[in-house]
């Protein structure tokens, strides 16, 4: 290179997309009451928690989440979500206290743009060391109000309903 000439760095600025401005709905701190299926013959369980969700640039977030586990117990989860425009799907990872497992999402948006559908494999709690599809399910009911509804499909192709957590913002 010669005295003078200047060094061409590919530029990294990307401007936030749709997708990336749907997300942002999410930060914020907010309150969980949740519903968990723990053995499919027996009555769900409650527990309660809190999150709080901060925005990665404009493009991603980091919701934390610490609470109770249905049982007992504490726990913290740790949710990264944005949106890939080249696969044009959100993507994202989930990963809990109470277990070893990376959970990488996949998802959409349905139409209504209320709805960010999620999926991803994960243990099938009914077989021990076999893995199965999961479809987490957030649904914005208002500004200050979400759900999530995880589903897990069964070995008769049926979809499970195993957990929902009813969410409410306090700032």
């Amino acid at each position: 290179m010669s005295q003078g000439e200047k060094i061409h760095e590919p530029t990294m600025q990307a401007e936030p997309q749709q997708e990336h401005l749907w997300l942002q709905q999410l930060v914020g701190d907010w309150t969980y009451e949740a519903e968990a299926l723990i053995e499919p013959d027996k009555p769900s369980e409650t527990c309660t928690g809190s999150e709080t969700v901060r925005p990665v640039g404009g493009f991603w977030i980091l919701a934390e989440g610490t609470g109770g586990m249905p049982g007992g117990g504490d726990a913290t989860m740790l949710l990264t979500l944005g949106y890939n425009p080249q696969k044009q799907r959100y993507v994202g990872t989930w990963v809990g206290s109470m277990m070893t497992h990376l959970w990488v999402y996949d998802g959409e948006l349905d139409k209504d743009g209320k709805t960010l559908t999620l999926n991803s494999e994960g243990p099938d709690c009914s077989a021990e060391g076999k893995m199965t599809a999961f479809r987490d399910v957030i649904e914005l009911k208002s500004r200050d109000e979400r759900t999530l509804t995880s589903y897990m499909l069964t070995g008769d192709g049926t979809w499970l309903r195993v957990m929902t957590a009813r969410y409410r913002r306090v700032a």
